[in-house]
């Protein structure tokens, strides 16, 4: 039996994960900061200057992630907790993979065509609903999408072939 805040499976460890992220946070935090000096950290005499209120959240976000990597380094040798078995990997992953794959496809062809497939295909694979009804949706959803951005508010979208094919 697995004693208390030790791993029942092999996965990350979470507080490698907590010290990662505390790092990525506290590097964007430093790169806001920088910028906002570059633009005017200070107080002018109107006022503040533009990086004055960026600066100050900035430096919080330094030290807030910089208390979350201490708290991690006093935790390192004691806390085994894993992050993510490979079962909820797996149920993020099928959200994260169609939803880059998605993201892609606006690039490409633009945003109708890949919102119709999209929401046709969760509806089928993760909702279990049938092809017919998936497929009514998620085309449906698309065309009263571009009904309402492209023709009621005049409100452009990225268009692929198929938006031009039809003259828009």
């Amino acid at each position: 039996m697995a004693r208390e805040n030790e791993p029942a499976a092999a996965g990350a460890r979470a507080i490698v994960v907590d010290l990662i992220v505390a790092v990525i946070v506290f590097t964007l935090g430093l790169v806001v900061g920088w910028d906002s000096v570059r633009l005017g950290a200070g107080w002018a005499s109107d006022g503040p200057q533009a990086g004055y209120f960026p600066f100050y959240i900035a430096l919080l976000i330094c030290i807030c992630s910089a208390v979350v990597f201490g708290q991690g380094l006093l935790k390192l040798k004691t806390d085994r907790g894993i992050f993510v078995n490979a079962g909820q990997f797996r149920k993020v992953l099928v959200i994260l993979l169609p939803s880059v794959a998605y993201v892609l496809g606006v690039q490409l062809v633009g945003i109708y065509v890949p919102s119709a497939v999209f929401i046709g295909l969760f509806m089928r694979l993760v909702g279990k609903y049938s092809w017919l009804r998936s497929a009514l949706v998620g085309g449906g959803v698309a065309v009263i999408s571009f009904l309402m951005f492209e023709i009621w508010f005049k409100i452009p979208l990225p268009k692929g072939p198929l938006e031009r094919l039809l003259g828009f």
